[in-house]
């Protein structure tokens, strides 16, 4: 049984996910607006909990989707009602597995994990990390349970920000960057909707091109011709500092998270 204390977009896709998986029944939501996991429950067909202390009492595995700075608040409420062995699963930017465990008040199985939008479609890149009391079977189960989700990578503790610096903030930066793409093409005279569909089949494509070994740069050297007009878009974005820009937003999302720890 999975609990979820919180139904948000980033809760409200990993209950979508594992309702793909688990009988829909098998997964208890609670939020701290209930309408919104009234209407989620509705969708799924899963529980709606009327509070949260009434949701994790039941649950195996508790997803923590609650803001880091609401956390604390959230563990005091939830804490008394856990049982001995239950799992937590955080998505808190910036929160340790320490910390997890000291607004616990007690020794818990702990994964910590990053998910990213696009888990709603299935193309998720979910990075996790777990203590010591989570390995074995229980990760096991939650990575068959959520596998619907998308792509799982493990990653040490000490990575997670920076990764999800690049993984759970990056759907922003590719969407402005989407977008961008798409009003260039407008403002040569094609149809808005014609613009986005050529833009974001674009990104997809070119992230499976990745994915499948190949280096960036090396992909894009195949596509710019000697004196071409590819070549002359990459001097256009070179000349606007476009990597510098993409670089320092993926540290400016890191500092943040770091500041989020204190």
């Amino acid at each position: 049984m999975y609990a979820f204390i919180g139904a948000g977009n980033m809760g409200g896709a990993l209950a979508r996910a594992l309702c793909k998986t688990l009988p829909a029944q098998q997964v208890i939501l609670y939020d701290i607006l209930p309408e919104k996991a009234r209407a989620l429950a509705e969708e799924l067909g899963c529980i709606a909990a009327s509070d949260a202390a009434e949701a994790v009492s039941q649950a195996d595995y508790v997803m923590l989707g609650v803001k880091p700075q609401m956390m604390k608040g959230a563990m005091e409420k939830i804490a008394p009602h856990l049982r001995d062995n239950t799992v937590l699963i955080t998505m808190a930017a910036g929160l340790t597995m320490d910390s997890i465990q000291r607004m616990a008040g007690r020794e818990h199985p702990v994964i910590r994990i990053m998910p990213n939008t696009p888990a709603l479609v299935g193309e998720g890149m979910i990075l996790y990390t777990t203590n010591e009391l989570s390995k074995g079977d229980c990760l096991k189960v939650f990575l068959h349970d959520l596998a619907a989700a998308g792509r799982f990578m493990p990653l040490e503790e000490r990575l997670i920000d920076a990764g999800s610096s690049v993984s759970g903030c990056g759907p922003a930066f590719a969407d402005l960057f989407m977008e961008a793409l798409a009003d260039g093409a407008v403002a040569c005279g094609m149809p808005r909707a014609q613009a986005l569909e050529l833009a974001a089949q674009t990104l997809v494509g070119s992230g499976r091109l990745a994915l499948e070994g190949e280096h960036p740069g090396v992909l894009k050297d195949r596509v710019c011709s000697p004196a071409g007009t590819t070549i002359q878009g990459v001097r256009a974005l070179e000349k606007g500092a476009f990597r510098s820009a993409v670089m320092e937003a993926v540290i400016a999302a890191y500092e943040r998270t770091l500041a989020l720890r204190d």
